[in-house]
């Protein structure tokens, strides 16, 4: 029985190392095979490294924005092509970018044009990406960068030395504060306060407040005008204190007499310019126009570039259509009526508004 079972052991362990051997034996000429093909391959191919990136389609960038004439360039842009390449030369040390072995950067030239049409149209990040055939991250980084670059270039300068021989305006609206001067350009701008404020509140918080309080705004001119010495003045509306430094129209209650009637006269021909300045500010960026849903902070770099923006477009002498010009029902809309400031609420310059009615009255 032992030598049975033992037999019986060794009979069954033979058929096992037998079907063993048979299952490797098929196996091997497989391997054999898979080695060979796989060698053959790393012969005859050798894979490039690449990194992967969306297809994105730029012919509008790429070849109709290069057929541009000066005139098209304007519409779009609002500015010339050499005025935009003039904007690059002087953003390229900050907003320049280098190609890497992976792939080329976008251009300064196409993210500088990425920033002005997001300012002149208003359009969303996504829809300027599929037209430029960029990322939307690319849109909102070539926006919210150039914004810091515009103003700062602007800020460069020395505003309060430049144009003070000429009239003076300020106007204020949305919790902006704005001077500009005869020539049309922003001389001083203040963003970031509430709208709810008001007009003499947004004032007394201002730059431009702190300066006039120091007597540093203007440089030392004196010209005597009857009996009173007078220097250089800021013209503002209904909605300011009267200063030494800023004057105002007068409120007419309906008993002006006809010299006064005639300073108002004149006080506006001179504060037309503020109409003017803000009319083509609004009309070359549009986004000022719209809803705009961004951050505070990004909304009071977006004013301020738009300001530094326009202070080049008419530096440059660009051209402006009046198309470009806002509806009367959004204007009318976008004004709101100025609340005139208390009485007890203003101070010194009387006097000089009183002398130049005289005067005024006199050399008519």
């Amino acid at each position: 029985d032992t030598q049975e079972r033992l037999g019986g052991d060794t009979a069954v362990s033979c058929r096992g190392r037998e079907d063993t051997t048979t299952y490797e034996g098929k196996l091997m000429p497989l391997r054999y095979s898979y080695r060979i093909s796989m060698a053959l391959l790393s012969r005859n191919y050798r894979r490039k490294l690449s990194v992967w990136a969306f297809n994105r389609a730029s012919q509008w960038w790429d070849f109709i924005v290069p057929g541009f004439t000066n005139a098209q360039w304007v519409q779009n842009f609002r500015m010339s092509e050499e005025t935009v390449d003039f904007l690059c030369i002087k953003l390229c040390p900050v907003m320049e970018r280098q190609n890497t072995t992976y792939r080329d950067c976008v251009t300064l030239k196409k993210r500088v044009a990425i920033a002005l049409w997001k300012l002149v149209t208003g359009s969303d990040y996504r829809s300027i990406g599929h037209l430029f055939g960029v990322s939307i991250m690319t849109v909102c980084r070539s926006f919210v960068l150039q914004q810091k670059c515009c103003w700062c270039q602007k800020k460069s300068g020395s505003p309060t030395k430049r144009g003070t021989e000429k009239w003076l305006s300020i106007l204020r609206t949305g919790g902006w504060s704005h001077t500009t001067i005869s020539t049309g350009k922003f001389w001083n701008v203040s963003t970031g306060l509430p709208g709810s404020l008001h007009d003499a509140r947004v004032l007394r918080l201002s730059i431009l407040w702190e300066l006039a309080s120091r007597g540093n705004l203007f440089p030392p001119h004196i010209r005597n005008i009857g009996a009173v010495t007078a220097g250089y003045y800021i013209l503002g509306d209904s909605a300011y204190p009267v200063q030494d430094w800023l004057l105002k129209s007068l409120y007419d209650t309906g008993r002006l007499t006809a010299e006064q009637h005639f300073f108002n006269q004149k006080f506006s021909r001179a504060r037309v310019v503020v109409e003017n300045a803000f009319g083509r500010l609004k009309g070359r960026w549009r986004c000022l126009l719209k809803r705009n849903d961004y951050d505070t902070q990004l909304v009071k770099s977006m004013v301020l570039t738009c300001c530094a923006l326009h202070n080049l477009c008419e530096d440059q002498g660009e051209t402006y259509e009046t198309s470009w010009d806002v509806p009367e029902a959004a204007a009318a809309a976008a004004h709101e009526p100025a609340v005139a400031v208390s009485h007890s609420v203003e101070e010194g310059g009387r006097h000089v508004r009183d002398a130049l009615v005289q005067y005024l009255s006199c050399n008519s």
